[in-house]
């Protein structure tokens, strides 16, 4: 089955001379169109982390201060609605990173020599999305039948009822992240890509709304260590949003939204200056929840389409595609080159029931986006092209924490996109190894450790084998 990517080989191109574009559109647009895929090899900014750690009932907030030998701490009581107090007092940088273990119980991510003040003259991927503080615990079945809660739902909850949920919490065993689905996929993405394996080291970067509050700056402090830079300033007295994730012994999850200002992104020259110099624009789905902020995604892919980027779209939630369903097909019968979606989510675009195959959705949603990628849990995904369907069947492993797996997947086909791969069944396979590594630990993120195995192991795979020999009917190449 041909694909409409097609693998170019060129120089690279050192920081001070601008690339060509990675992608180019054909001039006229359809529902097939062909993309075309140039390697270049750009700089990285140098990054520096904050942290967040469990205390006697609260958290304590570490964050970069003005001063590049220390840091501004404040205590944070998890009662009272949730707000957070302030007591900031200094403490060693340096003590404050010889402490600190990765957002997984992991390593660090490398710092990238160069200044934070330099930026990539081009991103390979740029997000817009709800940019949101994770508080992630395991719980028994009985403590959501007590709060009323669900498995495997998102419920949106105001002030009060988060407030209600976190003092329940006191005593579990949890811990924050910066998180948000799309945020998962562009670390994950960040740390694949973090070396020269199978390619230049790749730039990732993140647009959204977070508040002035210290939960904002602890988000993009825990960003930038990750190697994916934060581009949106903090709205000043915004709300940073927060999602607590409850995960009970099955794996399964129940999560709670408190949205603050996470949905409310303004249509500024800045993200319009971002956009023209990116090669991956990728919307999230629960951006969709707010007009204004819809709004806002469509001028935004107006722009990736005029620059010539590709267009991606994650489906984010069932619920929310069924509330604004003529929005999510304004964007994506009109502007995306990508859509990522669970079986569940898939279904819902085209309106089908549930006894609909995923792999029948998944051909179906080919004919209208040209790569189409539809993951269905332990029964394996598939990635529709041209009418198409290919079968990708899953990675094994022993479920721990199901949260954050198909954002791990998603980050895995687009770094087989960015690395040139030709081959559906291999990106396909990679991107399901990922989600399997994730679900295998407690948390959403792909661990340092984790992500330069997977791409080490991806780049000799590709190397060691003639493109297209295991599949060639799955073979990527021009129309």
């Amino acid at each position: 089955m041909a694909l409409s990517l097609l693998p170019v080989s060129s120089p690279t191109f050192p920081l001070h001379h601008p690339p060509s574009s990675l992608y180019h559109h054909h001039p006229h647009r359809t529902k097939l169109q062909a993309l075309v895929f140039r390697k270049f090899s750009l700089g990285k900014e140098r990054v520096r982390g904050g942290f967040m750690g469990k205390k006697g009932g609260g958290f304590l907030w570490v964050s970069p201060s003005s001063s590049s030998s220390s840091l501004s701490v404040c205590w944070a009581s998890n009662g009272g609605g949730g707000d957070l107090g302030r007591d900031n007092y200094e403490e060693d940088d340096e003590a404050g990173d010889e402490s600190e273990a990765d957002d997984d119980g992991d390593e660090y991510d490398e710092e990238i020599s160069g200044s934070a003040s330099v930026l990539p003259e081009r991103w390979d991927v740029l997000g817009l999305g709800q940019a949101m503080v994770d508080f992630s615990g395991m719980v028994d079945d009985d403590f959501l039948e007590r709060l009323g809660l669900e498995k495997g739902t998102r419920k949106l909850v105001n002030h009060e009822e988060r407030g209600r949920v976190l003092r329940a919490m006191d005593g579990c065993s949890y811990k924050a992240a910066a998180g948000g689905s799309l945020s998962n996929s562009l670390v994950a993405l960040a740390r694949l890509g973090g070396k020269p394996i199978g390619g230049p080291a790749l730039n990732v970067a993140m647009t959204g709304s977070v508040g002035s509050d210290p939960l904002g700056g602890f988000y993009r402090a825990k960003l930038r260590r990750a190697n994916v830079a934060f581009c949106s300033e903090p709205i000043k007295d915004g709300t940073t949003g927060t999602v607590i994730v409850l995960t009970t012994p099955d794996a399964q999850r129940a999560m709670l939204a408190y949205q603050g200002t996470s949905s409310t992104i303004n249509y500024d020259p800045c993200l319009v200056n971002l956009i023209s110099k990116t090669n991956i624009f990728i919307v999230e789905g629960y951006l969709f929840e707010l007009p204004d902020t819809i709004r806002t995604i469509t001028k935004a892919c107006e722009v990736a389409h005029r620059s010539g980027a590709l267009v991606a779209v994650t489906a984010s939630d069932v619920t929310c595609i069924e509330r604004h369903y003529d929005d999510f097909w304004e964007i994506v019968g009109n502007y995306a080159d990508i859509v990522f979606a669970n079986s569940d989510e898939a279904r819902a675009f085209c309106h089908f029931s549930s006894k609909e195959s995923p792999e029948s959705t998944t051909r179906y949603l080919s004919h209208f986006v040209p790569l189409v990628s539809v993951t269905d849990g332990a029964r394996g995904s598939y990635i529709g092209v041209k009418g198409e369907a290919v079968y990708i069947p899953p990675s094994p492993c022993v479920p721990v924490d199901t949260c954050g797996a198909g954002d791990a997947y998603a980050s895995g086909i687009l770094y087989g996109i960015l690395r040139g791969v030709s081959d559906l069944k291999g990106m396909g396979a990679l991107a399901a190894r990922i989600a399997a590594t994730v679900v295998g630990q407690q948390g959403t993120r792909l661990s340092v450790r984790h992500a330069s195995e997977l791409a080490e192991s991806f780049a000799y795979r590709i190397k060691s084998s003639t493109v297209g020999s295991d599949i060639s009917s799955d073979h990527i190449s021009s129309l």
